[in-house]
Formats: C-alpha cells, sequence, structure tokens
C-alpha cells in the first residue's frame, strides 16, 4: 500500500515523501531503521474524494522555462558544496509550483532510500525527457553531476529559445487569420441580414454567389452564439486531428515542401539533432544510445526515420557520417562534412556544436523576416476574400440601378 509521511531526518530537517508498505507501522521502522524520525505516515486513499483531488496536480505541469531554472539552481548549489539533499529542500522552499514540489518530494525520498538521482528523474518522463536523465546519469558516473546539470540547462535553454522565436513569428498571421474568421462571422450575422432584407423589398434576382452570402448570413443572425461554438469547436476538432498520429507523416511531408517554412523546419531539426548529439557525447554517452535519445528530440517523422537508420549503421561498424550523408534533403552537406572532420579529428562534439550555433544564428535570421514575408500573403488571402464578398453583395444592387433605368 502506498503511503505519504512526514519525518525529521538525521540533520533535524523535515523531509516528506511517499512510500510502498504493508502498514503504517512497518513504514515507520523502515523509516527509524534509515536514522530518521516519523512525525506523521497516512495512507494515501485517505480522506474524502474532495480532499484527495487536487485539481493542481491534475491540471498543473512544470514548464520548460521552470526546468531551466531547477537545473541551473541545483548546478550552482552543487559546485558550492551543498549536498544533492540539502540543494533539494532549498529548492522546495523556492518553487510556487505544486507539481514541481511533488517532485522534489519524491527525489528527496529515493535519494534518502539510496536511490540515483537519475533513476528519480526517470520516474517522471512527462516532465524530464530522456535527454534530461541520460545527461544526470553520465554525469553521476563521471563524478561531474552539477556540469552534467549544467550542460543540461544550458541545452534546455537553446531549445526554449528556438521555440520562442519559431512560434513568436508564427503568432502573427495566426492571431489575423482568427480576428479576420471573427469579423467574418459578426458581418455575416449583422450586415448581410439587412442587405438581404433590401434585396428581397426589391425582387432582385441573386447570383449563386450573393445567394450562399445570405443563406450563410441568416444562419448566423438566428445562431450568434452557436456559430461562435461550431467555430470554436472546429478550431479543435482541426487542432486534435492534425495532432493524430497517422497524419504526422502527411504534415510533415507538406511542412518540408513549404517555401520558406521547408527550409525553417530543416534548419531547425538540424539545429536540435547537432546540439542534442553534442550535448550527450561531450557527457560521455555512447554514439548509438545519443543517437537513439536524439531521436525523441527532433519533430519531424523523416528526420526521426534517418536517425533510426544512423543508429543501425553505427551498430555495425559504419562511419558516423554515412547515414547521414545518404540524405542530403533533410540534413544539409555541411553537418555529414564537419562530422566526418570531427570524426577524423577526434572533435566530433565540438564539430556538431559549431554546426548547431551556426543553423542556429540561420534560425535566428529567418525567423526575423518571416512576419515579412507572410504579410503579402495574409494580404492577398484577405483582399480575395473582402473581394469576393464585396462582388457577391453588390452586383445585385447594380442590376436595381440598371432597371431604374
Amino acid at each position: 500500500m502506498l503511503f505519504s509521511y512526514r519525518a525529521k531526518s538525521k540533520e533535524g530537517e523535515v523531509v516528506e515523501g511517499t512510500l510502498e508498505s504493508e502498514s503504517r507501522f512497518a513504514l515507520a521502522r523502515e523509516l527509524r531503521s534509515r536514522g530518521s524520525v516519523p512525525i506523521s505516515v497516512n495512507a494515501i486513499g485517505e480522506g474524502s474524494f474532495l480532499k484527495r483531488l487536487d485539481f493542481k496536480n491534475i491540471f498543473g505541469r512544470v514548464k520548460l522555462s521552470e526546468q531551466i531554472i531547477f537545473t541551473k539552481n541545483l548546478s550552482g548549489m552543487l559546485r558550492a558544496g551543498l549536498s544533492l539533499h540539502r540543494a533539494l529542500s532549498v529548492l522546495r522552499k523556492q518553487t510556487k509550483n505544486p507539481v514541481l514540489n511533488n517532485i522534489l518530494i519524491s527525489l528527496s525520498s529515493n535519494i534518502n532510500s539510496g536511490e540515483t538521482f537519475s533513476s528519480g528523474l526517470a520516474k517522471f518522463p512527462r516532465v524530464f525527457s530522456k535527454l534530461f536523465v541520460s545527461m544526470v546519469r553520465a554525469g553521476e558516473e563521471s563524478g561531474n553531476l552539477s556540469g552534467a546539470l549544467s550542460d543540461v540547462g544550458l541545452n534546455l535553454e537553446k531549445s526554449h529559445s528556438l521555440n520562442k522565436k519559431v512560434t513568436g513569428a508564427l503568432i502573427y498571421p495566426g492571431v489575423i487569420l482568427c480576428a479576420m474568421v471573427v469579423i467574418g462571422i459578426l458581418m455575416f450575422s449583422f450586415v448581410v441580414p439587412t442587405l438581404a432584407r433590401t434585396f428581397k423589398e426589391l425582387e432582385v434576382d441573386l447570383p449563386l454567389s450573393t445567394r450562399i452570402i445570405v443563406s450563410t448570413g441568416n444562419f448566423f443572425s438566428s445562431h450568434l452564439l452557436l456559430s461562435f461554438v461550431i467555430f470554436g469547436l472546429s478550431l479543435v476538432g482541426f487542432y486534435l486531428f492534425f495532432r493524430a498520429k497517422f497524419m504526422a507523416k502527411y504534415i510533415d511531408y507538406v511542412v518540408l515542401r513549404l517555401p520558406v517554412i521547408g527550409t525553417l523546419s530543416k534548419e531547425l531539426n538540424t539545429a536540435r539533432t547537432t546540439r542534442t548529439l553534442s550535448s550527450l557525447l561531450l557527457s560521455g554517452v555512447s554514439i548509438v544510445k545519443a543517437v537513439q535519445i536524439t531521436k525523441d528530440v527532433v519533430q519531424n517523422v523523416y528526420f526521426k526515420d534517418v536517425l533510426d537508420e544512423v543508429a543501425v549503421s553505427v551498430e555495425k561498424g559504419a562511419p558516423f557520417a554515412e547515414a547521414f550523408q545518404a540524405h542530403p534533403k533533410l540534413y544539409p552537406i555541411m553537418m555529414s562534412e564537419m562530422i566526418e572532420v570531427g570524426g577524423e579529428t577526434g572533435k566530433l562534439s565540438d564539430m556538431l556544436l559549431q554546426v548547431a550555433i551556426f543553423y542556429e544564428g540561420e534560425i535566428e535570421n529567418k525567423t526575423k523576416n518571416l512576419s515579412t514575408i507572410i504579410e503579402p500573403v495574409l494580404m492577398i488571402v484577405i483582399g480575395s476574400a473582402v473581394g469576393f464578398f464585396a462582388i457577391s453583395m453588390i452586383s445585385p444592387l447594380y442590376s436595381v440601378l440598371n432597371n431604374i433605368k
């Protein structure tokens, strides 16, 4: 049965955690055998449903920015000479995130019971990635945990920075398109019905495009709230549809062939691949294991397939650069050449890092200009929509004026 407990450690600190045990008394004996004094022991299932239900833990999460702060602070405290248990205790007092607080409690409990820090992190795969756990494990084995955590923090920071730049560049067109749809619904709801009544009074023969707009406007004006609900559900539906696994290959295929966006996607995946491989190899992780972990970092399924080939190729004894050279349309030739040179000179991780820095710079320059490139496309889309609407609603009026003459 699972129990939560509070106990006073040998150092006089109050620690909390969860452990499996036969009974409260068995858990209390186990805590005393470790040199801790039990304060309270409770079965996890005790109490009413509402008491046990923690909405913060159910819907909460640990943001990437919080992970970066966690790794950097922990690295700094370990470098300053604090024990891992003491450093985690300090971080618990600083954090305001209940999910991270519970994770830190669990990590402290694992360390008290003799487990490694990396094995404790591995119990939270939704928070700590395989990359994170592997680099920490390599740091523990080499006796340089603070250095490994510092490298993890830098890797996460670079990943966070890249994500923010790409997301920031796409926010502007996304906001414009959503605003256009909302304005369109309001026009169909309030403007079109007024014009439709005018056409009906004048007994005008309406062309097909006008009849479609009038019918749509009548629906929106009669069911305005339902229209917004349908719009919201459509967005959710499209999101879930395009996030489905069976759609990944088709979406990634299209993305890679889009002008500007395709190049940006290739450079983004190349930068992630090279930086991750560099960090893992520098930490002492084997090449095959590093490639397998890197596969979880890249987002495009075609890049994942290439990394699968690389892992198999390296296991068979082929040169590391060979599988990358076979896919120049995904991974650039410059990358495979740098890998080959790095392998020959014994500076593979340094060469990979140089490639990552180069493509991160390229991504930064492209994302700065992305909004400028997208603006003309948005103008064409908006202009076409407005033009279709104007022609459809104005052409019947011209017909009336001609009849009056």
